[in-house]
């Protein structure tokens, strides 16, 4: 096991009355300092490869979740005052501290979240981008002006914080998704309170070392720990003006439902059930590679994961050439060497994806490769899941219906691309979707017609670099604003305008009660 760094536990002595046993627990962080909890309620996170207790995570009580609320409302009335380029400075001081422990942090995600090194460092990149874009800050938060508008008159906008603000992570990416949101927080000049994921809170606090490091001052961002209780907390407190959000359909849903009701801006990532398309004239090889890997990889836990496969027309006799590359995938505990698929996050989420395969069994699919019963033998008490293939799926089963978030793609079929996209927006998400083809024509029709915000062209997960927004659409996304890129930073800014008089020679000489028009 994969020990966790020095500030992220400490071991208990007599203060867990709820467990007699000596384990490690993960700290709260609140105005800069790693802060012991002092809650009776823990939650037990995990190894996903073995099931051994590698921390306990605290419920934080109310008392400290409002005191790491206090910190950053004080924090603001200083960091909402510094520089851009103060402000751009830590950023790039944080940029360089990632890199530099970027392996401790993916270690950590592995032993927390299960997926394999490889994958955990790619977790880490695509965060440190996101820090790296937010170093731009000197042209993404410039305002608008325009001279002379009328005569003698000014106007200037500029984009300015909007006080303290909230961030709730999924389990998925621990480091990549709270990078998403407190650098551009900060860098506008919000605090922020985070919540990570209960199951995987490592990561974020790593993060949180390396903030002190670069010399952040306390209370910019905090750090609190939870559940429902901790959900209910950010959505209601007055303070909070902003949430930023990643995860399930049915939180997403209330924490938009709930925090707009109490005047807040949200931004929800909820579910998704991405489709590629592939038509016969697409490059084989490369397009089947790139099926499996889209959808086998991270053991199907991305929200952008191809969890369904079109083929359309004589694409179909593929299916063998498609099982076979998925066979050849290697399951295994994710850090060990040569892993392709680690373990899924529980116990409970395994099942519920066996559920759903036997489901789709059950209601017409055919199991093609059935990776239900796999075992990895040094690992016995893994949460594994194989690579599992169903082909002869259709819209009305639950294993398309559900998001399966596992190592699970479901195979439909169509004659033309027009049928293949009637099954893609029939779909009431629209996170992503990709097209394989070779042929130029196609794939502009594809872009046309397809609804779905982010496309892929012999691309399997589009996900876009953050110079542009992560744009998943209809029932993936609720909230005008997307995350990172010019839609992150205008989420995070309210815009101040202002209009200027400076007349020269005759003023105004007599009150006038009609609309002002200006010439």
């Amino acid at each position: 096991m994969i020990p966790l760094h020095r500030t992220l536990v400490q071991p208990l002595v007599n203060n867990l009355r709820t467990y007699s046993n000596v384990a490690p627990t993960t700290k709260l962080f609140i105005d800069g300092q790693f802060v012991d909890s002092k809650t009776s309620n823990w939650v037990d996170l995990h190894n996903p490869a073995t099931n051994e207790v590698v921390t306990k995570v605290p419920l934080t009580t109310t008392k400290e979740m409002e005191a790491a609320v206090e910190s950053c409302k004080n924090a603001y009335d200083s960091w909402s005052k510094t520089t851009v380029l103060t402000r751009q400075q830590y950023m790039l001081k944080l940029q360089a501290l990632i890199k530099r422990d970027m392996k401790k942090i993916a270690a950590n995600i592995t032993t927390e979240q299960g997926k394999t090194l490889a994958d955990a460092d790619g977790d880490v990149m695509r965060g440190i981008q996101v820090v790296e874009h937010s170093c731009a800050a000197g042209t993404l938060l410039q305002g608008e002006s325009l001279q002379n508008i009328a005569k003698d008159m000014d106007i200037v906008s500029y984009k300015c914080p909007l006080g303290v603000t909230a961030g709730i992570c999924p389990f998925n990416f621990p480091a990549m998704v709270p990078l998403w949101m407190f650098p551009l927080a900060l860098i506008a000049g919000n605090t922020m309170l985070l919540k990570p994921s209960e199951r995987d809170p490592g990561a974020t606090m790593l993060l949180m070392e390396l903030m002190n490091e670069a010399g952040v001052p306390p209370g910019v961002v905090n750090v609190i720990h939870g559940t429902h209780n901790s959900v209910d907390f950010i959505c209601d407190h007055e303070y909070i003006k902003a949430i930023s959000f990643v995860g399930s359909d049915n939180a997403g849903k209330y924490i938009y439902e709930r925090g707009a009701r109490n005047g807040k801006r949200v931004q929800s990532n909820m579910g998704a059930k991405n489709h590629a398309i592939v038509l016969p004239d697409a490059d084989k090889e490369t397009t089947l590679n790139q099926i499996i890997g889209a959808s086998m990889g991270a053991a199907g836990q991305r929200c952008m994961a191809i969890s369904v496969c079109i083929l359309v027309g004589e694409s179909q006799k593929w299916i063998p050439d498609l099982v076979k590359k998925a066979q050849e995938l290697k399951v295994n505990a994710g850090h060990e060497p040569g892993t392709d698929l680690g373990p899924v996050i529980s116990p409970l989420a395994k099942q519920r994806i066996l559920d759903l395969v036997e489901a789709g069994i059950k209601q017409g699919a055919k199991c093609v490769l059935d990776g239900r019963n796999i075992k990895v033998e040094k690992y016995p008490n893994g949460n594994f899941v194989g690579p599992t293939i169903l082909t002869d799926v259709k819209v009305d089963h639950d294993c398309y219906k559900e998001e399966i978030f596992g190592p699970v793609l479901s195979v439909m079929s169509a004659d033309t691309l027009e049928d293949a996209l009637k099954i893609i927006n029939s779909n009431p998400y629209g996170n992503g979707t990709a097209i394989f083809t070779s042929n130029g024509s196609s794939a502009r029709q594809f872009v046309d017609e397809v609804d779905a915000g982010q496309i892929g062209i012999n691309v399997p997960i589009p996900v876009p670099l953050p110079m542009f927004s992560f744009t998943g659409s209809r029932g993936s996304h609720h909230g005008d604003l997307h995350f990172y890129g010019k839609q992150g930073l205008n989420f995070y800014t309210q815009t101040k305008t202002i209009t200027s008089l400076w007349r020269k020679g005759q003023g105004i000489t007599k009150a006038s009660v009609s609309m002002p028009v200006h010439n």
